[in-house]
């Protein structure tokens, strides 16, 4: 996104771009080419990512290390973030800091009495360089626990250029003109798009995008907060609109079961992979990194998106995720911990990432000339530019048990309405189902 300095801080401690880190009532402040005040000491982060973004990332927890000594440790969760952190927890190996990628998650380790309160440093941080929706989405019961150190724009439709210039397709404007042009696309000799429906997340992400589109912001504000029920028709409609997609072997490929078989990776490998077997492919704007790093495709050039379309008479869609940094009370080093959620929240920490690709940054002061394309200059500007207006990805909004779990809630029934999409007020009910159960507990 973008940050570019940062300003004096008051607290109980002073952050510069060169960057001041410290534990409020702690021993002070480190500063770079100063004290290594955590020298000795070991930060363990705990985090979804893996592949590129982890490496990406330790390029941060790198940075960190070299700005103020303490080393830092890396454990990947997988998708199941909040069951590998409650059992390490419980174990009596509770990590310092986790990332975690749900405010489901975020509300629950709340809820639990896991969290410590972000720091004054950290939270002058966030008034300074944030827009007030990220402050929200990182706090519960009036305390801010989350920073929010990596965002997503999750309304971006990625396609081959080559592939659509084939084609003779120009990138659509409305959902029925996209699969349109899927449909030309297919007849041009690829397959329209590649579908992630391995990955349940995936799956949610298509409707999010769909229903905040087609139903309206508000009604997405209220189904977010289950103050909708889920059998409502408008719920059954975005459904209706998504199966038509689904269940047209002509624009996903390898049809339904081709797409419960791949997974994120391999749907991105599949449109700009060595051997390419699709045009397009629907995620976030972490495509790119995965495009990039993975196959040496050229942003802007070989890889390209487009914003993703209005459904029906809606507003085209700007949904986003992030991953928030909280400190752990049973960490063996959570002032360490809060002193690497402080670094997080400076534009220098973002820039790291920005230049590696494959990140944006919702701290609004980071320079955009930080990021390595065009292409990522212009997502980052479009989502930080959306400001309060922007709707939190609203599976990561649920109970971990409804919108953030591997092989269950939300997204295995978005899993099955993929292999079979001919009910859609079925789905509806099923998904109301597990969601009553989820709100509730």
């Amino acid at each position: 996104m973008m940050r570019r300095r940062t300003t004096l801080l008051t607290g109980c401690t002073t952050l510069t771009l060169a960057l001041a880190v410290t534990a409020c009532g702690g021993s002070g402040p480190v500063t770079a080419g100063g004290d290594k005040a955590l020298g000795g000491q070991t930060v363990t982060v705990a985090g979804v990512w893996s592949g590129t973004e982890q490496e990406n990332f330790q390029k941060v927890l790198d940075a960190f290390t070299e700005k103020t000594g303490a080393e830092t440790s890396f454990v990947s969760t997988g998708d199941n973030v909040s069951t590998v952190v409650g059992s390490k927890i419980e174990g009596g190996n509770a990590p310092d800091v986790v990332m975690v990628p749900q405010v489901g998650v975020l509300k629950q380790f709340a809820g639990q009495g896991w969290l410590e309160p972000l720091s004054p440093t950290a939270r002058k941080s966030v008034d300074t360089h944030f827009a007030d929706v990220w402050k929200t989405y990182g706090t519960v019961d009036g305390s801010l626990y989350g920073l929010y150190f990596k965002a997503a724009h999750k309304s971006t439709v990625w396609y081959s250029p080559e592939a659509l210039t084939q084609a003779g397709v120009e990138p659509p404007t409305t959902y029925d003109e996209m699969l349109e042009a899927g449909r030309t696309v297919s007849d041009s000799g690829l397959a329209a798009f590649s579908v992630a429906g391995q990955d349940g997340w995936t799956l949610t992400d298509w409707f999010e995008n769909v229903y905040l589109s087609q139903a309206g912001p508000e009604k997405y504000d209220a189904l977010a907060a289950h103050e909708l029920k889920w059998t409502d028709p408008s719920v059954v409609e975005a459904l209706t609109t998504l199966g038509k997609l689904f269940k047209d072997k002509q624009l996903i490929q390898g049809g339904q079961k081709g797409a419960l078989n791949t997974d994120f990776p391999g749907s991105v490998e599949k449109v700009f992979g060595p051997k390419p077997e699709a045009g397009m492919v629907y995620e976030g704007d972490f495509v790119a990194g995965v495009a990039k790093d993975q196959f040496g495709r050229e942003i802007g050039k070989d890889a390209n998106f487009f914003p993703f379309p209005a459904v029906g008479g809606g507003k085209a869609p700007v949904v986003s995720g992030g991953d928030a940094a909280v400190v752990l009370k049973d960490g063996k080093n959570a002032k360490a911990g809060m002193a690497l959620v402080e670094y997080l929240a400076t534009p220098e920490a973002a820039a790291v990432w920005a230049e590696a690709g494959g990140f944006l940054s919702p701290n609004k002061s980071l320079d955009p000339a930080s990021y390595g394309d065009d292409v990522s200059r212009a997502t980052a500007k479009s989502l930080v530019g959306a400001g309060d207006a922007v709707r939190f990805d609203m599976s990561d909004q649920a109970p971990a048990a409804f919108g953030g779990t591997k092989g269950t809630g939300e997204w295995k029934l978005l899993q099955d309405f993929l292999r079979d999409p001919s009910d859609p007020k079925g789905t509806a009910a099923k998904l109301e189902a597990a969601a009553a159960k989820a709100y509730k507990g």
